[in-house]
């Protein structure tokens, strides 16, 4: 307790200092459905992970620490600071601890155990302190992206912590699964997808029809382009795509019903394609349910820009259908976590269309981890350069000198009455003679526009 004491005041402790040298080993799913189906060796996986862990938490703990100090200084981030800083302790335990001792892996295993469940609530404690900084300090441009920036990193960084020590725990924690005996882990070997999006489906149905009392209904079509009129499957994190979808019937059903609701016609279905090709494998959701405009597309995926109310974090008060705004963001993350994505396209007055991408190959699905390094640093850094495009405003900041000419010609010499033979070229000309006479004073830019309405 006295080294953890000692630790928390450190800026940067030595140990996580040294850990954050190394940039994290990604690992595709193929090669954790080959370690865990071939030759799942219990002391072969914890020699990895002693050291892997360590370097993933310390990879994030020195980025959390280039976050502005008004935020670090919020309660909930404090929170979340000590955990990561205590399981990084308790695994830097085991750092030199040999597999051989038949104590060792048992008391590894419990220890993982003890560190997933301690973050359990890192993302809702970490948006809550978010939340805390933009109602007492409001919010900045600058600021904003580097929070985003960094949350981006911090979440994909979590989700891949959990991959590796769920992993570690389902293969040699003893308990299988009677639901999915054929799983590797977290990972089917024959992931069904259409039998995903339908468990998604009726989960966010049951929640919307608890809140709305009512649901619109799903269409499921299937494209396989390898292996036509065969059921689509892959090899994946089926809790993963279960996430996502389930994020997005959320969202889809919410807007359909809310926008439908007391119309004779009833409620448009959701329609869902699921389509496999010889790299990608594809699923489309697209709904009726009044899309949103252009403008507003990137704000969704923004942690700052959540509208929803602070939720509750205790979840008998909760409200169904809102939280922090996290949902479309996290899902994005948990889709290019192993190289695929997530977009959304609108047509405002319609409806939306949200596409997962996902690997079909999985030598070709590698984890996508954030890397503490000089690059990340100059990011938090860097202030923002002047955007080199116009951008549309009422009036200019400053107004250019031959703007200001042009504009005190045509005042000071009572151009309000226009005589019959005035031209604003005549009076370009006219301006410039006398320009080059007042007191040595002379607009040279003013002879590129011949015409003064082209400076107004």
């Amino acid at each position: 307790m006295r080294l953890y004491g000692a630790l928390l005041k450190s800026p940067i402790p030595k140990q996580i200092e040294y850990y954050s040298r190394f940039s994290p080993s990604p690992l595709s799913i193929k090669q954790f459905l080959d370690f865990g189906r071939d030759n799942a060796c219990e002391k072969t996986s914890y020699m990895f992970l002693r050291k892997e862990l360590p370097v993933r938490l310390a990879n994030t703990m020195r980025e959390v620490n280039l976050l502005p100090d008004n935020l670090l200084n919020r309660p909930s981030v404090g929170l979340v600071q000590s955990w990561y800083m205590q399981s990084f302790l308790e695994l830097l335990e085991y750092e030199n601890k040999s597999p051989e001792d038949p104590h060792v892996l048992d008391d590894f295993l419990d220890v993982l155990i003890k560190v997933r469940n301690r973050h359990n609530d890192v993302v809702p404690t970490m948006a809550q302190g978010v939340i805390e900084y933009k109602e007492k300090y409001g919010f900045d441009p600058f600021v904003s992206s580097n929070i985003q920036y960094f949350l981006d990193r911090f979440y994909t960084n979590r989700i891949s912590f959990r991959m590796l020590i769920n992993q570690h725990t389902l293969l040699f924690g003893g308990d299988i699964n009677p639901a999915h005996p054929k799983h590797i882990g977290s990972i089917d070997p024959n992931c069904n997808v259409a039998e995903v999006v339908k468990d998604a489906y009726e989960t966010a149905k049951m929640l919307c029809e608890q809140y709305y009392l009512v649901a619109p209904e799903l269409e499921v079509e299937e494209f396989n382009a390898k292996a036509p009129n065969k059921p689509i499957q892959v090899v994946y994190v089926p809790s993963h795509l279960f996430h996502m979808l389930f994020e997005l019937f959320k969202n889809s059903m919410r807007a359909t019903v809310e926008l439908h609701e007391g119309k004779k016609e009833g409620y448009p279905s959701i329609k869902t394609l699921v389509t496999l090709g010889k790299e990608d494998l594809s699923i489309k959701i697209s709904d009726q349910g009044g899309g949103v405009p252009l403008r507003k597309i990137d704000r969704l995926f923004n942690y700052m820009y959540s509208t929803a109310p602070r939720p509750s974090l205790e979840p008998s008060r909760a409200v169904p259908l809102a939280g922090f705004g996290y949902g479309l963001p996290i899902s994005r993350l948990y889709a290019r976590y192993f190289q695929g994505d997530l977009k959304l396209y609108s047509m405002e007055g319609v409806g939306s269309d949200a596409v997962i991408y996902l690997k079909a190959l999985s030598s070709e699905s590698f984890e996508r981890l954030p890397v503490f390094n000089k690059s990340a640093w100059r990011h938090y850094k860097t202030t923002p350069e002047a955007d080199d495009w116009s951008n549309p405003s009422s009036e200019p900041r400053v107004l250019p000198a031959v703007q200001v000419c042009a504009r005190n010609c045509l005042q000071g010499i009572g151009m309000m009455s226009r005589p019959p033979a005035w031209s604003p070229a005549v009076e370009a000309d006219r301006w410039q003679k006398r320009s080059r006479t007042a007191a040595g004073l002379t607009f040279p830019l003013l002879g590129a526009y011949r015409d003064v309405s082209q400076v107004m």
